[in-house]
């Protein structure tokens, strides 16, 4: 990948920003080595889409979390699951970090149910930003919008910054040539998402929140070029090595391709292979969780509200009656058979809710579980 510096002025002293070649003009030109690496990476990631069980969208949802979770973990933004969970269904019940972090698996959701129906616009982007900054500082004129500033990253201006990336006026043209490449159909995906996030992240496009729009173009890829139902949590794999994932993006920026995409291979496939058996030991959880009910009907309400734990695990009595069509006098009866089992635990949410907030209860086992696994 190439490019070149042009010079900025900077509250008048001169500075360098970086422009990217346009992907248009990027030969693919990977080495075996490479390509055996990203054939083996896509294989991983069939692999473990085909290991969902029939009913996956409970299992889906808690995916994407630890996506969106991992994701925002890479930036800096950490808050325990419970917290994140909580904060889908009541961001006013816990620390707005949690917010911030919910609002990223929205913005991951978003791309992927989009990738099953579409190709990628400009407005794609846009919207996932918009979703993603709901509860940010930026400005609201600067949500879904391209920056009109210079950026910078590292350092206290661009003067001194580990990477400027281009001056407001390339953006529109180097998104737009982004989201042709993004739609292309004659490039091995792995790759694809690959040199995808890299150029993201090099054109820098937003305000803020670029890092994870960038995660969420990785998973909008892999589900729309290789036809499976989820995207395995790359961004959990990348949270484990930020240094490789710094280094790669700048391999990527001074023309190392083979480097980068070798190195996003390699955590694809791992990610694919940690899916699998982070999906067996769901299992075997929720299989243990069914034979401590066996004293209880089949209709019993605690036995139809186990599968849906891991789409929540965190609940309360409103949220289960909504979710299972019962009253909420049932659910509460369900949710103490279950915290009676040592299923559910009760939490203590001191969050900003007004009036008397519902209590929360968390499904401890799988959420360790997941917690472990996300890092």
């Amino acid at each position: 990948m190439g490019g070149r510096e042009v010079e900025i002025n900077w509250r008048e002293r001169p500075a360098r920003a970086w422009v990217p070649d346009p992907l248009s003009e990027l030969a693919l030109d990977l080495s075996i080595k490479t390509v055996r690496q990203t054939e083996r990476a896509a294989a991983a990631v069939i692999r473990a889409a085909d290991r969902l069980p029939p009913n996956w969208e409970p299992l889906a949802r808690l995916l994407l979390r630890a996506e969106g979770v991992a994701s925002s973990s890479v930036e800096g933004l950490r808050s325990p699951l419970v917290e994140v969970a909580a904060a889908e269904v009541d961001d006013g019940a816990v620390p707005s970090t949690a917010a911030w972090v919910a609002d990223n698996l929205e913005s991951v959701a978003e791309a992927v149910a989009g990738a099953r129906e579409g190709a990628l616009t400009v407005a794609d982007l846009d919207r996932w930003h918009r979703r993603l900054m709901v509860h940010s500082l930026l400005p609201d004129e600067a949500r879904g919008a391209f920056r009109t500033a210079q950026g910078w990253i590292g350092g206290s201006s661009p003067l001194d910054a580990v990477y400027v990336p281009p001056p407001p006026g390339y953006i529109t043209g180097l998104v737009d040539d982004l989201v042709g490449f993004a739609n292309r159909a004659d490039i091995d995906p792995v790759t694809q998402a690959a040199v995808l996030h890299a150029q993201f992240e090099t054109i820098h496009p937003y305000g803020d929140g670029n890092g994870r729009i960038g995660r969420t173009l990785i998973a909008w890829t892999v589900v729309r070029h290789m036809r499976v139902t989820l995207p395995p949590p790359v961004s959990v794999l990348i949270a484990r090595d930020p240094g490789g994932y710094l280094s790669g993006l700048h391999q990527f920026r001074t023309g190392e391709l083979d480097r980068w995409v070798g190195w996003f291979a390699e955590v694809v496939l791992r990610s694919a292979q940690a899916t699998l058996t982070l999906v067996d030991d769901i299992g075997t959880l929720v299989d243990a969780w069914t034979t401590q009910l066996t004293d209880l009907r089949a209709d019993a309400t605690a036995r139809t509200l186990l599968p849906i734990l891991p789409e929540h695990p965190v609940v309360s009595a409103p949220l289960v009656a909504a979710r299972l069509g019962v009253s909420e006098p049932a659910a509460r009866t369900a949710i103490s058979s279950l915290a009676a089992r040592g299923i559910l635990r009760e939490l203590d949410f001191k969050g900003a809710s007004r009036g008397r907030p519902p209590a929360w209860y968390a499904a401890d086992q799988l959420v360790d579980l997941v917690s472990h696994w996300v890092g």
